[in-house]
């Protein structure tokens, strides 16, 4: 029988060889919305034929982290979602966990399981409480309250990909809303392996690029256009003389790689949108 206080989002493109891990370890007692980024039907037959509780949906587009999940959460009914990366895995006890602590804690926008990057182990270890409030969490996986989100919406849908989910934790906080991790929560993630092998160096130059435009978007959010442009100027000129470097020394990847961040900071900074794709087929 299906659970219908939770709803699963998973935002995928070319997951075909991570999804599968992530959905057994999600069980086939909650509703499952995959919001494919590409027009793969095969990809949506499989999945539909082998979970029952999933249901597949594909935006003929690559909407990115922040609209692609906008729509799979526009699509949930339930009282909570938990959004998860394609390259996550639950243990078994994961998803009961998140329903015990909601219980006690009636009033959180946001848990997040004990994996964190921003958190070493050192203040995971000396943090004597189990569950305790922070002003962000990474977006691999996130158990939302969908009731604390009625006033603010979801994702900007201006990020693509990299630091939406810390504009969406920092509109919350600015909104007074609560925002817990917990340690007895956990998530296994693999972190940057979404996607297939195969177009790993395409999406290398994608996460270069859109990790530039989001970090002077972020800034220009919420400062002024010159104090972004300089707390900024560090990388810009760093990827500019990189580019210069790497040319010199033929080295034609790296060359790639700094040249994608140069442009990807040059098209923030002068307004343009967040327009660049992967050029996979």
């Amino acid at each position: 029988m299906t659970n219908t206080k939770l709803t699963v989002v998973i935002n995928t493109f070319r997951s075909e060889d991570k999804i599968y891990q992530c959905l057994n370890s999600i069980g086939s007692n909650y509703r499952i919305i995959i919001i494919e980024n590409s027009n793969n039907f095969e990809f949506k037959k499989n999945i539909e034929e082998k979970y029952s509780n999933a249901q597949c949906y594909l935006t003929g587009e690559n909407l990115g982290y922040a609209k692609g999940n906008n729509y799979g959460l526009s699509k949930v009914k339930s009282q909570f979602a938990l959004i998860l990366n394609p390259d996550t895995q639950l243990e078994k006890d994961t998803i009961n966990n998140f329903f015990e602590r909601s219980e006690k804690i009636k009033d959180f926008a946001i848990i997040g399981p004990a994996k964190q990057d921003e958190f070493s182990k050192k203040d995971l270890n000396e943090n004597k409480d189990q569950i305790f409030e922070v002003n962000q969490l990474k977006g691999f996986a996130m158990f939302l309250n969908i009731k604390q989100f009625e006033e603010i919406g979801f994702f900007d849908k201006n990020f693509f990909i990299y630091l939406e989910e810390i504009d969406l934790c920092k509109r919350l906080k600015n909104r007074g809303k609560k925002i817990y991790l917990d340690k007895n929560i956990k998530i296994h993630h693999l972190g940057g392996k979404s996607h297939n092998k195969s177009i790993e160096f395409e999406m290398e130059l994608s996460r270069n690029w859109h990790w530039m435009w989001s970090t002077f978007y972020y800034h220009k959010k919420y400062n002024n256009y010159f104090l972004s442009l300089l707390k900024v100027s560090s990388k810009f000129f760093s990827a500019l003389f990189k580019v210069a470097l790497f040319s010199i020394l033929s080295n034609e990847n790296k060359k790639k790689i700094y040249y994608q961040r140069l442009s990807g900071l040059y098209n923030s900074i002068i307004g343009k949108n967040s327009w660049y794709r992967p050029k996979v087929f």
